[in-house]
């Protein structure tokens, strides 16, 4: 459809160019009196002829061009496009009549080119104004009272200059939260307390990579994308702040970060995340960005020294005899001594904990009754070495 739409296009324009400019093209040629070359059907077949050939080439790149700005047209708010449309129309009717004034004037620069290029800036200058004022805009024409509230006797003027402040300022709508925050949890404890305000976005790439995860063939991935899940359904489903999906995609980007911050720009949206990677490119490209870590960093941590809990060491730590566990949420737990312990479940004492904007480190030891075995088994050893050597002698 878009193609046809390009092809009538260019072909109405190279009629109306033929017949308008062809007899200037033919008086130059000397060519006037041939009435066989010099009519208006051989004009306008000449410049259908001209623009067709053209279009026809470039009928695929004009294509995708339309397509790219149908989406970008689509993406925005109604009320986005109304404000821009105004100002780009007040722009052109303002360079109009200042245009006016030089209509009679014999240069060609001042009757043709000037006024072309006062339509480009003072259109562009409008486009400018629609889209950063539309606050004030609607503050102006859809909200102004000019009577006071009969009860409170609040004056519903300056309610609304508070109300109306300017979105990109201090207030955000839109939260588009990432794979990561979903897995760790806390989102939904941040939103039962009332600190979240606006609409929460999950698109449809996340979605899917947090499913992906879910079916994992390692057993913590599946665990962990299988928490992700739950969270969403449990934010869904008792609707604490509104929840929204979003069913858009960026095919020409592969990494889901990268989608992430498009989505923000174009929804002048912020991002909710504990990813310290997607949080320094998210500030580096201007999106605003609600890391739970660093709230978390400011806050009292969950675990405190001298608490005991119940982990499995999977793997060792990076020093000598220190194994590493893992709580639901993904916070990394390095046990002293757990070395010993590889895929048990033992009681462990929380020693200190480290936050972090990368995440959250908890440093425990081994509960007393795991130390004492610990601590005979060396002796146990020797014992039976020395039985051995014995027996052997």
């Amino acid at each position: 459809m878009r193609k046809k739409i390009v092809l009538i296009a260019a072909a109405l324009l190279g009629i109306g160019i033929g017949y308008n400019f062809m007899p200037l093209l033919w008086e130059l040629l000397h060519v006037s009196t041939n009435r066989i070359l010099d009519n208006m059907a051989v004009n306008a077949l000449i410049g259908l002829v001209v623009f067709i050939m053209p279009a026809y080439l470039f009928s695929n790149y004009m294509d995708d061009l339309l397509q790219r700005i149908e989406e970008k047209l689509l993406q925005q708010k109604p009320e986005t496009l109304i404000s821009e449309s105004l100002g780009v129309v007040l722009g052109l009717i303002v360079a109009v009549l200042i245009s006016t004034l030089f209509w009679h004037s014999q240069l060609f620069l001042l009757h043709t080119i000037l006024p072309v290029i006062l339509m480009i800036i003072l259109g562009y200058l409008g486009f400018i104004i629609g889209r950063d004022r539309l606050i004030d805009f609607r503050r102006t024409f859809l909200f102004r009272r000019d009577k006071l509230d009969p009860e409170n006797k609040i004056d519903t003027v300056a309610a609304d200059n508070v109300l109306a402040r300017r979105a990109g300022e201090n207030f955000y709508r839109y939260k588009l939260l990432d794979t990561n925050i979903l897995i760790d949890g806390r989102i939904y404890d941040l939103a039962k307390t009332g600190f979240l305000e606006g609409t929460l976005i999950v698109p449809n790439f996340v979605l899917y990579e947090l499913q992906y995860i879910a079916d994992s063939g390692d057993s913590i991935k599946r665990v962990r994308g299988r928490r992700g899940l739950d969270i969403l359904n449990k934010l869904r489903s008792e609707q604490i702040v509104p929840i929204q999906m979003y069913d858009g995609d960026f095919e020409d980007i592969t990494e889901v970060d990268s989608k992430l911050i498009k989505l923000a720009k174009l929804l002048d949206a912020e991002i909710v995340t504990n990813d310290y990677n997607l949080n320094k490119v998210s500030q580096f490209q201007n999106v605003k960005v609600l890391n739970v870590n660093a709230l978390a960093k400011s806050l009292k941590p969950r675990v405190i020294p001298g608490e005991k809990l119940e982990v499995m060491v999977i793997k060792k730590g990076t020093e000598r005899q220190q194994g590493v566990a893992y709580l639901d949420d993904g916070t990394m737990i390095v046990v002293e001594d757990g070395y010993y312990y590889m895929n048990k479940t033992i009681e462990v004492e929380v020693t200190s904990a480290l936050q972090t904007d990368a995440g959250r480190m908890i440093f425990a030891k081994l509960a007393h009754s795991r130390r004492k075995l610990k601590a005979q088994s060396p002796a146990k050893d020797q014992e039976q070495e020395s039985n051995l050597s014995q027996k052997r002698k």
